[in-house]
């Protein structure tokens, strides 16, 4: 049958698909080494601790129970008061809301928890309407500028380090992070991978469903 002239030639339509094959195949690879290689950031900084001179210590929230610190949260509150003890800052701020059915908001809990260990009052700030890690930082740079503080130390679990650093930088904060002790999971870190490889492209704002 003779071809028509809408038929496309055999050897022309095979360069076409083989072209499309090699920009897949690229892309694929591009992915693979952004996303591998922002597993390695995340895992090295859990791994580093930038403790330093600062104004105030920011400790992100974590899980209480009913007036008792979780022990994630409990390794951050310690790491904290190290930090004011060894006298890197003059101020820390505890953070992190109240979740459904709570009696206490984990910034209470962190609050508690300083008094009880000697640090006056007047040296403790709370912000206590965060209920995701963007938004605790959000809302405790927006009060610590009121004070004139933009220059922080930031406390959390070792696994979100990296992804803070971005969240910070977002929100025009000079902070060093300092994680608390522990080693993450696998899986905190494939997690935290994913925010960071995300947030970099569309923004950490939008990215509160990867909270830990």
């Amino acid at each position: 049958m003779a071809a028509t002239d809408q038929d496309e030639p055999a050897a022309p339509k095979a360069r076409r698909g083989r072209r499309l094959l090699w920009c897949a195949a690229g892309l694929l690879a591009a992915l693979v080494l952004y996303v591998g290689g922002t597993f390695v950031q995340v895992w090295q900084a859990s791994r580093s601790d930038g403790a330093r001179k600062a104004d105030a210590i920011v400790v992100l929230g974590a899980a209480q129970y009913n007036g008792t610190a979780s022990p994630a949260l409990q390794n951050r509150l310690d790491h904290a008061l190290e930090l004011y003890q060894d006298g890197l800052a003059p101020i820390i701020v505890v953070t992190g809301g109240r979740q459904e059915g709570d009696r206490f908001t984990e910034a209470t809990v962190g609050y508690n928890f300083f008094r009880d260990n000697g640090v006056p009052d007047e040296d403790i700030r709370k912000e206590v309407q965060g209920h995701t890690t963007y938004e605790s930082v959000a809302a405790t740079a927006r009060f610590l500028r009121t004070e004139g503080i933009d220059d922080v130390i930031l406390v959390s679990g070792p696994a979100t380090a990296k992804r803070l650093s971005g969240i910070s930088g977002d929100l025009g904060l000079d902070a060093a992070i300092s994680p608390s002790d522990g080693t993450p999971t696998f899986g905190s870190l494939i997690r935290e991978t994913a925010a960071v490889s995300a947030g970099r492209l569309i923004g950490y704002r939008r990215l509160d469903r990867f909270d830990t």
